[in-house]
């Protein structure tokens, strides 16, 4: 990894760029910044470094302290503690590719694979049949849902990070596009749920008790995502503590209202696949809820202490 001998001399700071492969021919580089510590953002030393080196620009880069403390693009050097002489780390973390787009992949996947299984069956099942009231619903919540994942996307998100690698694009998307997206489908818009079929035979209270249930979450996890949206001005990384609706009693509700509205789609699809699927959503959304309490927590001293991290009362 490269090294950056930071220091400052008449009101500009030379930086250093030294790396640590002895085989690379980009190092060492000097950098020269107008300004000291004090002025001087991290950002600041990020784009030096793509003016000379296109190839690493500032969100490809990751700064860190000698110690491994990860740097604020935000903040000026003086602001974490470097000084004249101070060292900061570099990694190239790799091509990357924006977070708003990994989404919009991620969330098409089902929205294509489910308009697949349902509207041709003759060509997956090799048979023709009426959907069931069970299936038609299921197959509403499921749309309705990631269709509303891409509008957030686009209109209501805003991402404290801008970037990230690309190779993990792939990653991501698989459990969207084979658990909610073509392994989702195929078990619940089969014949074996058709009408007529006693396997998809659902009470009114069942069918529609199911339903409202969703959209009761769905609109929860709505409201969720607009409170985070306005504790960041736009343009900005800025974080704070969120309060209101659902956040009072956890740190993440945007997840548990979301599990909520996948346990309504099990609970009235019946399918291992929907159960399959919920498992994997929850257990997913859990392990990200408790980074996120736990960065709460470390970043903000006066967090609330009686909140938990995605189950209320619970965890």
């Amino acid at each position: 990894s490269p090294i950056f001998l930071l220091s400052t001399s008449r009101g500009i700071m030379k930086i250093t760029v030294k790396s640590r492969n002895p085989k690379s021919s980009k190092f060492p580089l000097t950098l020269e910044l107008p300004g000291d510590a004090s002025t001087v953002k991290l950002e600041d030393l990020a784009k030096a470094l793509q003016a000379k080196l296109p190839k690493y620009y500032p969100d490809r880069q990751r700064l860190t302290t000698e110690d491994k403390k990860a740097l604020n693009l935000d903040q000026t050097l003086a602001q974490q503690g470097l000084v004249d002489g101070s060292v900061v780390l570099f990694k190239d973390l790799g091509p990357q590719i924006g977070w708003r787009t990994v989404f919009l992949i991620e969330y098409g996947g089902p929205l294509l694979a489910n308009p697949i299984f349902y509207y041709l069956p003759k060509l997956v099942y090799g048979a023709e049949f009426t959907h069931s009231p069970m299936q038609k619903a299921v197959y509403a919540m499921v749309m309705l849902h990631f269709l509303k994942r891409e509008l957030e996307t686009i209109f209501v998100h805003r991402f404290s990070h801008g970037t990230m690698p690309f190779r993990n694009v792939f990653k991501n998307s698989a459990h969207y596009w084979f658990l909610s997206g073509f392994n989702l489908a195929y078990w619940i818009y089969g014949p074996w749920f058709a009408a007529g079929k006693a396997a998809a035979v659902r009470s009114d209270v069942w069918l529609y008790g199911s339903v409202a249930v969703w959209a009761w979450a769905e609109i929860s996890n709505l409201l969720n995502h607009i409170t985070l949206r306005n504790l960041r001005p736009a343009g900005t990384r800025t974080r704070a503590i969120p309060y209101g609706y659902g956040f009072d009693l956890v740190s993440c509700p945007n997840y548990f209202f979301e599990t909520i509205a996948w346990l309504s789609v099990c609970f009235l699809s019946t399918s291992w696949s929907g159960k399959c699927c919920d498992v994997a959503e929850t257990m997913e959304m859990y392990v990200w809820a408790i980074k996120k309490h736990k960065a709460y927590r470390r970043e903000f001293p006066q967090y609330p202490k009686n909140r938990r991290a995605m189950f209320p009362f619970l965890a």
